[in-house]
């Protein structure tokens, strides 16, 4: 896949990603990133790319021109129907489903903003969608843009070391992820869950959704309202239900 970030600080992302699992994968050339900053279609010799906002208040708003053309730059050397994104706090929340469905985009440009955020006419004229990748502010676009590239990258074939990586991982069915454990089989005193020693790859499955179910449960019933659950499903998250009470009220 190709993405290009229009960003005012390239090297910030270059540097950020060259490490890991996402290093390795720009490496074997899973997913190609390029950069664009807007300063580079400036015609003054200050570079300017920003401007005071009309109506009043602090900060500085990005300018149409650099951003348009540097949008512009970027699509023209990605394929026909990439799509292109602007990240800002406004935005509809970057999510497991969209990295899904932006996986299989022909190319992503990725606009990175800054201060106090772009010139409205950008956004209405150039951008498909607007991205959050939560409910807060950040003093620009580069971070939420590494996220989305982690998220969408890690989904393209030969990125991990395993396909089922991707596959059974947290929200890749709408939960969250089941507890992990690994050698040795007990640390001060907490023991590895017998189940997952047992070699019954049924009872495994089993343990494993009704611990995803219950994690869900407790940390996210936003998500368990919208995916919903089967007939087992409710089942087994009934049964952590009652031994979540009783472990409760044993603790006092």
């Amino acid at each position: 896949m190709r993405i290009a970030v229009v960003t005012l600080f390239p090297q910030m992302l270059r540097e950020a990603m060259a490490h890991g699992v996402i290093g390795r994968a720009l490496e074997r050339g899973v997913v190609e990133v390029g950069y664009v900053d807007p300063r580079d279609f400036t015609s003054d010799v200050h570079r300017t790319v920003d401007d005071r906002p009309y109506g009043g208040g602090p900060g500085m708003v990005l300018k149409v021109g650099p951003l348009r053309d540097a949008l512009r730059a970027a699509r023209a050397a990605l394929p026909a129907g990439t799509r292109s994104v602007y990240l800002g706090a406004d935005g509809m929340r970057f999510e497991q489903s969209k990295a899904r469905a932006a996986r299989d985009w022909p190319g992503l440009i990725l606009v990175a903003g800054r201060y106090e955020g772009v010139d409205e006419r950008f956004i209405e004229s150039e951008i498909d969608e607007q991205w959050s990748i939560g409910d807060y502010v950040l003093t620009g676009g580069e971070l939420p843009a590494l996220v989305v590239i982690d998220a969408i990258a890690r989904l393209l074939p030969g990125t991990l070391g395993s396909a089922e990586s991707a596959i059974e991982e947290s929200f890749s069915d709408g939960l969250v992820d089941w507890p992990q454990y690994t050698r040795p089989p007990s640390v001060d005193g907490r023991e590895v869950p017998a189940v997952l020693a047992s070699g019954d790859h049924a009872a495994i499955r089993r343990w494993r959704l009704q611990q995803a179910l219950g994690r869900t449960w407790l940390r996210r019933p936003d998500l368990l309202e919208r995916r919903g659950v089967s007939v087992e499903e409710r089942a087994l998250l009934d049964e952590f239900k009652r031994a979540h009470a009783a472990r409760r009220a044993q603790d006092g």
